[in-house]
C-alpha cells in the first residue's frame, strides 16, 4: 500500500515554496484538510498554485513570490483545524509590511499560542491574542531582530516558527533544543537555499538568503502509517508492505518502539529525496510484549500514541505512557478521549495528568465510539474496531479527513 504525502513536510513545502523565487513542483502533496488550509492561507497572501497531472502523477505547482512578495490579505486567514498552519505561518506573518489576523475552527480556538507569541515578541513582533494566548491572532507586521532562543518545550512547530521568522530577522537567529524534534523545516530550508547550519540540537539561520523554487517529493506519512502498522499487528496472518514512507530519523521512533516490543518489521529499498529518507516497510502479525513510553521518546511519538494505546491493550504486558501532557492540548484532550473510547470497549485504563497505563491481554468489545472531532482518535479506534467482537460505530468519523481523507477506503480494502 502507499500513503498520502507526509502532513508535516507538506505544510513546510507549501509555506517555503510560496516565499521562494520562481515556480516549484511538489509531488505527493498531502491530501488532508490541514495542509490545504495552509495552501488557502498562502493564496490569500497572493501566492498562486494549482494541481496538475504530469507523467501520471499529481503535482502541486506553487508560483513563489520571493521573500518579500507576499501581499496583504483581503480577509482574515483561516487555518481551519491546523495548529501547524497557525503556529508556523505566524513566523512569516510577523515580518510582513502589513497586518494580518489568523484564526481557525472551534477546536483550534482552544489551542495555546503563547508558546509562539513569546519568542516572536522577543524578536519585536506585535501579536494580540484572545486572553493573551488563544486564536484569533492579530499580527502587526514589523521589522524583526534576531534572537538566541532556548526552547522551553519540545515542539517542532515552535522551532519552525522562530526559524521562519529568522529568514527575515536582522542578523543570526539561533534555536537551541534540549530534546531533538522533527527537523523537516531545517532540511527544507537547506534544500531551498537558506543560510542555515545545524549542529548538536542547535540551529542557526541568517537572514538575506533568497530561497529558490525547485521540484520536491513528499514522502509517505509515517504518522499515518502507524495506524496500518498497528492493524497488521492486531489482525491474524497479516503481511503488509507500505511503500515510499518517510524514514526521517527524527520520526522513526515509532519503528524503534514497535521493534522493542516484538514487532516483525523490515526496512527495504531506502533512498534519499530532497534531504529526506524514503523506503518501504514490511510488517507481519507478531506477538507483542509491552512497554513504557516516557521522556524524549514521548516527544518523538506524540502523534502515534493514540494508535499505540490500542496496541497496548492487547499486548502481553500492557503500555504505560508518561510525560505526555502535550496530549491534553491537541485537537482534543487525547488522554481523555483515548480513555473514554477504551472504556466503552471494555478496556481498563488508568489515566494521570500526563499519561496513562493500560494493562495487557485485554479484549475489545463492540461499542459506539466517538472521535470527538479528532482525526487521530477516529483512525485509532477504527483500528481497534478491527479487533472487536462485533460491529462498532464511530461518531464524527469524518474527522479523519483532516489528515487522511482516504483512510476508511484504504482500511476497508486491506481488511477484506
Amino acid at each position: 500500500m502507499s500513503l498520502p504525502g507526509d502532513k508535516s513536510i507538506s505544510h513546510r513545502y507549501a509555506m517555503l515554496t510560496s516565499i521562494a523565487t520562481g515556480d516549484s513542483k511538489i509531488y505527493n502533496f498531502a491530501t488532508g484538510a490541514d495542509c490545504h488550509s495552509t495552501l488557502a492561507c498562502m493564496r490569500e497572501l497572493g501566492v498562486g498554485h494549482e494541481f496538475a497531472e504530469q507523467d501520471g502523477r499529481r503535482v502541486l505547482i506553487v508560483h513563489g513570490r520571493g521573500l518579500n512578495g507576499l501581499t496583504a490579505p483581503k480577509q482574515d486567514l483561516d487555518a481551519g483545524n491546523s495548529g501547524s498552519t497557525i503556529r508556523m505561518l505566524s513566523g512569516i506573518l510577523a515580518a510582513q509590511p502589513f497586518n494580518t489576523t489568523i484564526a481557525g475552527d472551534d477546536s483550534l480556538a482552544r489551542r495555546p499560542m503563547a508558546r509562539i507569541i513569546k519568542p516572536l515578541s522577543a524578536m519585536g513582533a506585535q501579536i494580540d491574542a484572545r486572553n493573551g494566548q488563544y486564536p484569533p491572532l492579530a499580527i502587526t507586521g514589523t521589522a524583526l531582530r534576531a534572537i538566541d532562543y532556548e526552547m522551553p518545550v519540545a515542539s517542532a512547530q515552535v522551532k519552525s516558527c522562530v526559524l521562519l521568522a529568522g529568514l527575515y530577522a536582522n542578523g543570526e537567529t539561533i534555536v537551541r533544543e534540549s530534546t531533538a524534534t522533527r527537523d523537516h523545516t531545517e532540511i527544507a530550508l537547506a534544500e531551498l537555499g537558506a543560510d542555515i547550519t545545524l549542529e548538536s540540537r542547535v540551529v542557526k539561520i541568517r537572514s538575506g538568503a533568497e530561497l529558490a523554487g525547485k521540484s520536491l517529493m513528499v514522502p509517505g506519512d509515517i504518522s499515518s502509517a502507524a495506524f496500518f502498522l498497528v492493524a497488521a499487528l492486531l489482525v491474524a496472518d497479516s503481511d503488509l508492505m507500505v511503500t515510499n514512507v518517510g524514514l526521517n530519523p527524527t520520526r522513526t521512533a515509532l519503528l524503534d518502539f514497535l521493534r522493542s516490543v516484538g514487532a516483525d518489521i523490515k526496512l527495504l529499498l531506502i533512498e534519499q529525496a530532497n534531504g529526506e529518507l524514503i523506503g518501504n516497510l514490511q510488517i507481519r502479525t507478531s506477538k507483542i510484549g509491552g512497554g513504557t513510553i516516557e521522556g524524549t521518546t514521548t516527544a518523538a511519538l506524540i502523534d502515534e500514541i493514540p494508535a499505540l494505546a490500542v496496541l497496548g491493550a492487547v499486548s502481553k504486558d500492557g503500555l504505560t505512557v508518561r510525560n505526555a501532557s502535550e496530549l491534553r492540548v491537541k485537537e482534543t484532550d487525547r488522554i481523555a478521549t483515548i480513555a473514554e473510547n477504551l472504556h466503552r470497549m471494555g478496556i481498563t485504563i488508568e489515566t494521570t495528568e500526563d499519561g496513562f497505563s493500560i494493562p495487557g491481554r485485554q479484549k475489545f468489545h463492540a461499542a459506539d465510539l466517538d472521535s470527538c472531532g479528532d482525526h487521530r482518535i477516529a483512525m485509532a479506534f477504527a483500528v481497534a474496531a478491527l479487533a472487536a467482537d462485533g460491529p462498532c460505530r464511530i461518531q464524527n468519523a469524518e474527522a479523519a479527513s483532516v489528515s487522511y481523507p482516504e483512510f476508511f477506503d484504504v482500511l476497508r480494502g486491506l481488511a477484506r
